[in-house]
């Protein structure tokens, strides 16, 4: 017949794990002081009793996990004591914040570059204005620092520094970086909406969601995220088709023209 010692190292006999106080306290990452705190404030459920021993099962365990990432996250004990006290069990918080993660986690990978005012100078020269750094600031790309400035995106200042040593001034290059900033903006926008009215409506009902659905919405969260690049990419890159032929055959038509207009006069 198993001990207790046995019994904890190899599960009861439905083949769920149960922990004492100090080891669901190890596999979870924390103190029992902060373990017992935290039944205290009545974030824990009951453990089982067995005579004088107390039981943890794996409900426990996750629970102290779902507890220890809504910290992380910047919630309070209180917070979270309400939302497990909103009759969400241990598992379907754990499943709301990976809805949550998947829903606001980063669409950009850009990485931020710093520039010292003697190089930016160099690239820029006389065109390094107040008023080109303040076109900078308000579109929220830069941060001015005593020693120069930090921008949010090393691709875009790299497109930048292109584009001007291509003999665009930089005036013309901020100019058209908001604009195509408030087009983007709309597409952000066009696709938010989309997600929100059509596949988050479950989550904004007043209704508990149910079992399940919360994992179900983050699976199709992480589906759909690639689908809106891929069509966004896929219609800038046609529309340029369309602009570009556009623009090339009116400027060839008015070549054309000025071309005949002369042989005409010489004649």
């Amino acid at each position: 017949m198993l001990s207790a010692v046995d019994k904890v190292r190899a599960g009861t006999g439905d083949g769920r794990r149960e922990y004492r106080v100090e080891e669901l306290a190890e596999a979870a990452g924390i103190t029992t002081r902060t373990l017992r705190f935290y039944r205290e404030r009545k974030l824990l459920p009951p453990p089982r009793k067995d005579g004088r021993i107390a039981w943890y099962g794996e409900a426990h365990l996750t629970r102290l996990r779902v507890i220890a990432e809504l910290l992380e996250r910047g919630h309070t004990l209180g917070g979270i004591a309400e939302l497990i006290g909103a009759g969400e069990s241990g598992r379907d918080v754990a499943e709301l914040i990976g809805l949550g993660a998947a829903i606001i986690a980063p669409w950009s990978d850009e990485t931020p570059v710093h520039l010292g005012w003697d190089e930016l100078k160099a690239t820029f020269g006389d065109q390094l204005t107040e008023e080109n750094t303040a076109a900078s600031i308000a579109q929220g790309y830069i941060s001015v620092e005593e020693d120069g400035i930090t921008h949010v995106s090393r691709r875009l200042m790299d497109a930048t520094t292109a584009l001007v040593a291509e003999g665009v001034p930089l005036a013309i290059v901020l100019e058209a970086s908001r604009r195509t900033q408030e087009h983007v903006d709309a597409i952000a926008e066009i696709f938010t909406a989309l997600v929100r009215e059509e596949l988050l409506g479950p989550l904004a009902a007043d209704t508990p969601l149910p079992p399940g659905e919360a994992a179900r919405l983050t699976e199709q969260i992480l589906r759909v995220r690639p689908l809106a690049r891929t069509v966004t990419d896929a219609q800038f890159a046609l529309a340029m088709d369309r602009r570009v032929h556009a623009e090339y055959d009116e400027l060839l038509r008015q070549r054309l023209e000025r071309e005949d207009g002369t042989d005409g006069t010489d004649d």
